[in-house]
């Protein structure tokens, strides 16, 4: 069957690339999609693919069933763009002004799509159930996986599977881990309260962008001198505002971070030293200051067995193109669907080998190779298949 779906999706290519180059010119921000999900439940009706619309609010759920009972496999897709604005020459770039795809997941969205349209025809031979999730708002928390698992996505899932394409691989290789693949993430805000005055008179104030100058720096010696070297961790401070003009102290500084780990017990760990290190900073000024976190995604942790059915896969391919992969300092929500059922995210490298500039993610000048598609859809479909197999 594996031989059958293959031709069929290198049939339905130029329809996939199409697809990613619709999404990609209408690309919608995370818990605003409405014309993405409409395209998507359009394209199964067109095809008579059974699905579900508004799954956890803005979701797409479509279902294959076999003809023989078997163990159901569900696969993702995000689909939500990010807020910047698109400086590539593309024909199909975004018409949405600081609105973009920038993350792959309109690519995404068209390989599942694309997988589930050369699936449905084969159903007669399936032993099982293919359930498509599409996701919206994988970009901002506390992410649309919650909503859809919610929703009930996973009722009755043996094993999920996810790809996310990659600029870092080279287009034609897959890239897997076991164990550990993705951080946890968590956001903190912290606002310093001073006492403003006049720049001419320093000693009758409390200055709030001393306290927190001082308190960033301050921070960046959590992970050098609180954490294990030889345990991953990432303190960055993404934004710092104090102060309006040269002649007034400020009373008042916000500082914008976040923490990213594998270890579950540092994550917990690192929150309480940087209320620690806020509180003890601005009491040296006489400040006092307050801080909000924000709880984000969990680590993502890929099953053995079901990283392994990745990786037989992608044997398609030549060897020296699947690639074991070390831990990334990324995160992604799907983390939290593999905290309820077994399965695997791997990567499709998505990168040009011709010389071009490969910009990473999140890049205003983001493109992939979209011979990507192909590799990355034919690997998800071998997993699903051999995910069907009976168990000896």
């Amino acid at each position: 069957m594996q031989t059958q779906l293959f031709e069929a999706l290198e049939q339905f290519e130029p329809t996939m690339i199409a697809l990613r180059r619709d999404f990609h010119r209408h690309p919608e921000l995370s818990f605003q999609e409405v014309r993405t999900p409409e395209r998507i439940a359009a394209f199964y009706a067109e095809r008579g693919i059974p699905h579900q619309t508004a799954v956890g609010g803005r979701g797409v759920v479509a279902t294959i069933e076999g003809k023989q009972p078997g163990p159901t496999i569900a696969v993702r897709a995000d689909f939500d763009a990010l807020p910047l604005q698109e400086e590539t020459t593309l024909a199909f770039r975004s018409i949405h002004p600081g609105v973009m795809h920038a993350c792959g997941h309109d690519g995404h969205t068209a390989m599942v799509m694309a997988l589930a349209a050369t699936l449905y025809p084969l159903r007669d031979q399936l032993q099982g159930t293919i359930r498509i999730i599409h996701q919206h708002g994988e970009e901002v928390f506390p992410g649309g996986a919650i909503q859809m698992i919610e929703g009930g996505v996973l009722e009755g899932v043996d094993a999920i599977f996810a790809t996310h394409l990659e600029n870092d691989l080279p287009v034609g290789t897959i890239g897997f881990r076991e164990g550990h693949t993705l951080c946890a993430i968590d956001e903190f805000e912290i606002i310093v309260h001073g006492q403003g005055g006049h720049a001419q008179a320093p000693h009758k104030t409390k200055d709030a962008l001393v306290a927190g100058a001082q308190l960033v720096c301050n921070l960046q010696h959590l992970v050098s001198r609180r954490v294990d070297p030889f345990e991953p961790a990432v303190l960055a401070i993404g934004s710092f505002h104090a102060g309006t003009a040269p002649n007034i102290v400020t009373g008042e500084a916000r500082i914008v971070g976040e923490i990213r780990t594998f270890n579950e017990t540092l994550r917990h760990q690192l929150r309480q030293e940087v209320d620690l290190v806020a509180k003890t900073t601005c009491a040296g000024i006489g400040a006092s200051y307050s801080i909000d976190f924000t709880t984000g995604y969990p680590a993502l942790w890929n099953h053995p067995d079901e990283t392994k059915l990745v990786q037989e896969a992608a044997a398609f391919l030549p060897k020296a193109s699947v690639r074991a992969l070390t831990p990334m300092m990324a995160a992604d929500d799907f983390a939290h669907y593999l905290t309820h059922v077994p399965g695997s995210y791997f990567f499709t490298g998505s990168g040009y080998t011709d010389g071009r500039v490969n910009y990473p993610q999140h890049h205003p000048q983001y493109e992939i190779n979209e011979q990507a598609l192909l590799v990355g859809a034919k690997t998800l479909g071998a997993t699903v298949l051999r995910a069907l197999k009976p168990k000896d």
